[in-house]
């Protein structure tokens, strides 16, 4: 027994002794963390070279477009015919994926051999670059791959193939995976030789047009080192394998870590040992002096747990060298080393593209997958448990799944071919049902037309009451002169919240407005309660804020700035025609506000109000930039909803008695199409967003146009992509199905140039909706081009009113300013500049410039009371 146990004690002193030697012999391919992490800077900055077009033609990473711009997403389907070269043999495959519940990939395949003579022979849109792998046939690097096989296939003539992708077998790893896991976003492959690919942000990758999504890279990291940038971690044998190479100092990294050289560099270092008298006791024997006698599957046979040392007997016998047992622990450990090494080093680079990864998602962790392939990775019995072990030290915050793809150069082939045909059918139905919202310049010129018919149809007594667009006189007869003065009060009343305001107007040489104002919310019961509840709230707050400001007593002037459709009989009184922006308060449809207004002030019996004018908020958005700018004649809110106002000729105004002079003209025109005039350019989406709204069939043109409504008809949109599984996998998510969750902020948000899919992946998050980038693409998208046709209808609105000025005037040519307000012209990055490009192409002869009005329902209503004060004294004197 102790015999044994010192035999035992003996063989293990031994084996540790030789493993001690072997580790002090091959000390420079034991690679430290730190020089890992260094490795992974190294090759970092070897991408972005590759990415950057300063770079990249003197670069050694190329870093190469793919043009694969998504990964599977599980509604492929189809036939197609795979052609896998990449070796000594070839295989054509014919792989059916069948789109159902349970994805289903059925293949068959032949295996053809490349005869040597054709490898080196000569060759009969991807340019190949350099062969690799043993491969020399002339006349095809630099030439376009796709085209020889095609002049190939036209030269047999007995059949015709779509060639429709040409992928490289990295690209297909990932893309195979990526068809059982969508999270798979990195290709990986360890065998004969070795590579890897990853989704790169096309807003990084200068040599393709566009920033917007995403595209595989092939990095062909096998080149790496191809400029000395490994000279430090580069033994004397690899740089014999190098020399001894078909193609001497290219594809370093590749030579140090892949399938192919593994076996050779193990060979090397043994006959290097045996003439130095550490092995066989100095034997050398001619098989072991001969390439390609020791080859990587050797590596993996002795690396094997229990069965290693009998394998490296049975091995170094047949090359003839007898070892001893010593031998054996020794050259399974020279294994060790080598293959722990090519582990270590595949760590480092691929750690390099997960922290970019990270980096380019700005998450602080990342969770991805990568698709494996490659015998080495595959076979050999250590090397991923390595692999997988050493890649968690480099980088902790990631957690990363390894799937073993399954044929990814012939199936990931077809997945390639497979993702561009849905693509492209994809983008066919997209197109057709976005080329809706598109319209013509034609189109356009024609709304312009149909609302300057509307315009004209509201203005006359005859057609008045049959208008839709009911061109409202005001009673505003005279912009400001700026000799307006004193305290007013002002009440601003048009959504879910509303102001009470104080404004003080001082006139003379510096003219100055000085505001005072405080906000109070409208509960939804109240805004569709009663009108007696509404107005009640309303003076209790007008209370409040009397005693905030300490001027509760005199009588004040009051304007009251009331955003919905009335028809003023006075300056002072104004009957509301109906609801709109969801209120839906009963008993004051056809009733006059100021009343309503001062019948509540007068049941609280706390103080009186002189009500001096009921004020539209377009009406006063045109009368404070007016204010300002003495030519500003138009009005127009894009906010909430949307209205126009201008100053039209008393002698049009067949509703108004009197022919002289001006007056405002309130043109309510949201209402515009109601009688159907814009049904031809209404979508379905159009027509859904109205059905399920608070006021179906009415305010067609505003839904068409306001901020209340663009995120509804986007949502509608989306639910409708989804259904025909073009966004979010087919999946509905439950708020998406929420009215009004798509907020019009986040249109603003979405198209905002400087935001980064990521950050419009992060607003669809917030919505229950778990985004690709593909899907930001898709909404950014449908996003631009809701928005731009509200601006160009709306452009189009504006264009019929400024030619209208013109044209009563008698004028050539018009110079005039619009006041605007509202949240989607001021907010929107687009809207304002599609508008104003739409005025000026539909109404080439108006200068029309644009002023941003500044607080139009408070400041506007104030100066509409202190005209008609003036206005009051001039008449009485």
């Amino acid at each position: 027994m102790i015999a044994a146990q010192l035999l035992a004690y003996y063989f293990t002193e031994l084996k540790d002794d030789q493993v001690k030697k072997i580790d002090k012999y091959l000390y420079a391919m034991r690679l430290s963390d730190e020089t890992l992490k260094d490795i992974m800077t190294r090759f970092k900055q070897e991408m972005k070279n590759g990415l950057s077009r300063d770079f990249n033609p003197t670069a050694i990473v190329k870093m190469l477009p793919t043009f694969v711009r998504s990964i599977p997403d599980g509604s492929e389907k189809g036939d197609f015919i795979a052609l896998d070269l990449g070796g000594s043999s070839f295989r054509i495959l014919r792989v059916q994926v069948n789109h159902e519940k349970n994805q289903n990939v059925h293949m068959e395949s032949e295996v053809y051999d490349t005869p040597e003579n054709i490898m080196h022979g000569s060759g009969s849109q991807g340019i190949l670059i350099t062969w690799t792998k043993r491969f020399k046939a002339s006349g095809v690097e630099g030439a376009d791959v796709v085209k020889l096989l095609h002049k190939a296939i036209k030269k047999r003539g007995d059949y015709d193939a779509n060639i429709v992708a040409m992928v490289n077998d990295t690209v297909g790893t990932m893309m195979t995976c990526g068809y059982d896991d969508q999270q798979c976003e990195v290709g990986l492959i360890i065998g004969t030789g070795t590579n890897a690919c990853y989704m790169e942000e096309l807003r990084h990758i200068d040599l393709v047009e566009g920033d917007e999504g995403r595209m595989c890279i092939n990095t062909e990291w096998g080149a790496f080192g191809d400029d000395g940038s490994l000279e430090d971690i580069r033994t004397e044998f690899d740089r014999e394998i190098d020399r001894g190479s078909l193609n001497p100092g290219k594809q370093l990294f590749e030579k140090m870590v892949s399938g192919m050289y593994m076996g050779e560099l193990v060979r090397l270092i043994l006959v290097k040992m045996a003439k130095e008298g550490l092995l066989f006791e100095g034997r050398i024997t001619p098989e072991l002096l001969t390439r390609g006698k020791f080859n990587t599957s050797d590596v993996s046979a002795i690396e094997k747990n229990k069965e290693g040392l009998h394998n490296a007997k049975e091995i170094l016998t047949r090359l003839g060298v007898e070892p001893s047992d010593d031998d054996c622990v020794s050259v399974q450990h020279v294994c060790t080393i080598v293959s722990f090494r090519s582990a270590n080093l595949v760590a480092a680079t691929l750690g390099a593209i997960l922290n970019r990864l990270r980096d380019n998602k700005g998450t602080p962790r990342l969770r991805t997958t990568v698709g494996v392939d490659g015998s080495l990775y595959k076979t050999h019995p250590q090397y991923s448990r390595r692999f997988h072990k050493t890649l968690r030290r480099l980088v902790p915050d990631s957690d990363v799944r390894f799937l073993l793809s399954e044929s990814g150069s012939g199936k990931g082939a077809a997945m390639v071919t497979a993702v561009a045909y849905r693509l492209a059918e994809q983008h066919r139905q997209i197109e057709e049902t976005l080329a809706h919202f598109r319209l013509t310049k034609e189109m356009l010129l024609e709304v312009k037309r149909r609302m300057r018919v509307e315009m004209e149809m509201g203005l006359r007594k005859q057609t008045h009451d049959k208008a839709v667009v009911k061109m409202l006189p005001s009673f505003v007869r005279s912009t400001p002169d700026g000799t307006e003065h004193g305290d007013f009060l002002a009440l601003d009343l048009g959504g879910t919240n509303f102001r009470v305001l104080l404004v003080k107007i001082r006139s003379g040489k510096k003219r100055t407005v000085e505001m005072h104002n405080k906000i109070y919310a409208i509960p939804i019961e109240i805004m569709q309660g009663t009108g007696e509840e509404l107005f009640d709230h309303i003076v209790s707050c007008i209370s409040d804020f009397l005693d905030y400001m300490g001027i509760k007593g005199p009588r004040m002037p009051l304007g009251f700035t009331f955003s919905f459709p009335c028809e003023q009989k006075s300056l002072d009184a104004g009957i509301l025609i109906t609801w709109t922006k969801g209120f839906k308060a009963t008993d004051c449809v056809g009733q006059d506000v100021a009343t309503l207004l001062r019948d509540a002030v007068k049941r609280r019996e706390e103080f009186d109000l002189d009500v001096v004018a009921v004020v539209n908020d377009t009406v006063g958005t045109m009368m404070t930039c007016a204010y300002e700018e003495p030519t500003c004649e138009v009005g127009l809110i894009v906010g909430t909803g949307s209205n126009a106002c201008y100053m039209e000729e008393m002698k049009n105004v067949e509703m108004v008695e009197g022919t002289e002079g001006q007056m405002c003209i309130n043109m309510e025109w949201g209402a515009f199409g109601d009688n159907g005039s814009l049904d031809d350019i209404r979508t379905t989406y159009d027509k859904l967003v109205d059905e399920f709204s608070l006021n179906a069939g009415k305010q067609r043109y505003e839904k068409m146009i306001s901020g209340m409504y663009l995120g509804e008809i986007v949502r509608n949109i989306l639910i409708d992509f989804t259904k025909k599984g073009f966004l979010f996998r087919g999946q509905i998510s439950e708020p998406l199905k929420t009215r009004g969750i798509f907020e019009t902020k986040f249109l603003s948000q979405i198209e905002s140039d400087r935001l980064a899919l990521l950050q419009v992946r992060a607003i669809l998050q917030q919505l229950g909706l778990n985004s690709t980038c593909d899907d930001s693409i898709l909404v950014k998208t449908v996003c631009g081009v809701v928005s731009r046709r509200a601006a160009q209808l709306c452009g189009a609105g504006m264009a019929a009113v400024v030619d209208k000025i013109r044209e009563n005037r008698g004028l050539d040519r018009l110079s005039v300013t619009v006041g605007v307000d509202g949240t989607l012209y001021k907010l929107h990055p687009h809207f304002s500049r599609i508008m104003h490009q739409t005025v000026k192409e539909l109404s080439p002869k108006c200068n029309v410039s644009f002023l941003l009005s500044e607080d139009g329902s408070g400041k506007g209503a104030a100066l509409i009371t202190a005209v008609g004060v003036r206005l009051r004294g001039e008449t009485s004197s």
